[in-house]
């Protein structure tokens, strides 16, 4: 695989036996959510492999800068917990440094201005947090009131915790909480140990995504 060239991933779920995992549940509008990310964390894409059977997705995507990546698998085999795989790609190209954590708390982005903020002052390893996003309009400040389902849900939001060799540990898939006042969309999660983390909240609005990404650190 090659930075920005078109690379068909495939990804084939399997038993403790090796048999095909053939049925799967729906969640979140899809069977699969497949969260790519750069080891460095500089980068995130939210994907949507189609089933082709016997355990087999496929999906195509583009790799925006050489490096390592990891792939999480979040799906749902059929009357079971919702399970991750991780999977591991290498990818030719350049690799630019990774640029300093910007630890900025407001990202004003095309439709949007994303505000992020946390029901306790300070974040706390292994403490339940409820992280919270606000939404306003670019143009005249207010908040979003036109926001639209995502995925079933008023928004999508990954966790990752910056590690050397990302693992299933380093993963937090984080649902949305009911009756968030108007132009806001929270999530409750709790972050299991001190360090640097990368989120990625996600919403729709006029039918396109918005995607807002924050480092945030986290106290033991």
């Amino acid at each position: 695989m090659e930075t920005d060239q078109p690379a068909a991933l495939a990804i084939h779920v399997q038993d403790a036996e090796g048999r095909p995992v053939e049925q799967f549940d729906t969640f979140q509008e899809q069977l699969m959510h497949l969260i790519l990310v750069s080891d460095d964390l500089q980068h995130s894409r939210h994907l949507h492999p189609t089933y082709t059977g016997k355990g087999h997705f496929e999906v195509e995507t583009r790799f925006p800068q050489g490096g390592s990546y990891t792939l999480f698998s979040d799906y749902k085999p059929t009357g079971q917990a919702e399970t991750v795989s991780v999977l591991k790609a290498q990818v030719k190209g350049d690799r630019p440094p990774a640029p300093t954590p910007d630890w900025t708390r407001t990202q004003s982005l095309e439709n949007a201005v994303v505000n992020l903020s946390f029901s306790e002052e300070s974040l706390q390893a292994g403490e339940d947090v409820t992280i919270k996003f606000e939404l306003q309009d670019p143009r005249s400040q207010e908040p979003l009131s036109d926001l639209q389902p995502y995925l079933g849900e008023a928004g999508h939001l990954v966790i990752v915790q910056a590690a050397e060799t990302l693992t299933r540990d380093h993963y937090i898939h984080a649902h949305a909480l009911p009756d968030a006042p108007t132009g806001q969309v929270h999530f409750a999660t709790q972050f299991p140990e001190p360090g640097r983390y990368r989120l990625w909240g996600q919403f729709q609005r006029d039918g396109q995504v918005i995607t807002a990404g924050f480092w945030v650190n986290v106290a033991p």
